[in-house]
């Protein structure tokens, strides 16, 4: 067997994922093994998400569900579309399904399951655990996703990261982490004082330094990869972002750039498929 053949099969069943859009105007990304592949979130419109998907050189027919983590239209714009289009399973838990009924329209009834805060579900061959965020939604959680000993988190739209959290979400290989913005330019910029206080609130979104300190506790040996989420594009920019989450973490000697790397996320264009 060819060296090429041999890396090839021993890569076959591993997590690949792309994060297709992250921000404050859409949010989707894509997981898939090699028997099963999902959507979590899918805020954007139908046909801006298949666009998404052939960026990646993916199909949204071959798509089995889509997880939901709330009720925000960033995060379920096209989920209705998308599941009447090309019949996918929806999961999500049992507020947020009552939350977002009229935002998605008519759902399949088969295509209709729960998955609540704190259990351990298998689709396909993929274990996913969902987890409780702090965030102004019904009842809203995020998953991580693992297969072969490998695990990756998604934890945005909170506004902290409680101890518990920190604990059970560390050392995964890869992180989709908050950082949502930038203190000063949130606190100076055009967004009405009641805003302003929700999104800094224990129940809004994580900020840059809030994002980095969170993650120098979960960061650990298998950690390679952290990718930025979804940037606020009023108060924020990848290069700020990158910049502020980089230097907290030169500051607490976490080995970034060369145990992990930081990698950043956009709202308009997929992220390139990468293997755990």
């Amino acid at each position: 067997m060819s060296l090429l053949k041999q890396t090839m099969d021993k890569n076959a069943n591993d997590l690949k994922i792309s994060i297709l859009a992250s921000g404050s105007s859409g949010n989707a990304i894509y997981i898939e093994s090699d028997t099963t592949k999902l959507l979590v979130d899918c805020g954007l419109t139908g046909k801006k998400t298949e666009g998404l998907l052939k960026q990646v050189n993916r199909r949204p027919e071959d798509l089995d569900a889509i997880l939901v983590s709330h009720e925000h239209t960033d995060h379920i714009h096209g989920v209705g579309v998308m599941s009447r289009k090309y019949d996918l399973d929806i999961y999500a838990n049992e507020k947020t399904w009552q939350a977002m009924a009229k935002k998605i329209g008519k759902i399949k009834t088969e295509h209709k399951y729960l998955f609540n805060v704190d259990e351990l579900k298998t689709i396909g061959d993929i274990d996913i655990l969902s987890f409780g965020v702090s965030h102004d939604a019904i009842d809203p959680q995020f998953y991580t996703f693992q297969k072969n000993n490998k695990q990756f988190v998604i934890l945005t739209d909170t506004g902290y990261v409680s101890d518990r959290m920190r604990a059970a979400l560390r050392n995964a290989d890869a992180y989709l982490i908050e950082s949502n913005h930038d203190t000063s330019m949130l606190r100076m910029g055009k967004y009405p004082w009641s805003l302003k206080q929700r999104i800094l609130s224990d129940k809004g979104h994580l900020s840059n330094d809030e994002g980095a300190l969170a993650m120098t506790d979960m960061i650990g040996d298998k950690t390679k990869r952290i990718y930025l989420g979804h940037l606020s594009k009023e108060n924020n920019m990848k290069e700020i972002a990158r910049d502020t989450v980089e230097e907290v973490l030169l500051r607490k000697d976490t080995g970034v750039n060369e145990q992990f790397y930081l990698y950043d996320t956009d709202p308009d264009n997929a992220q390139s498929l990468f293997t755990l």
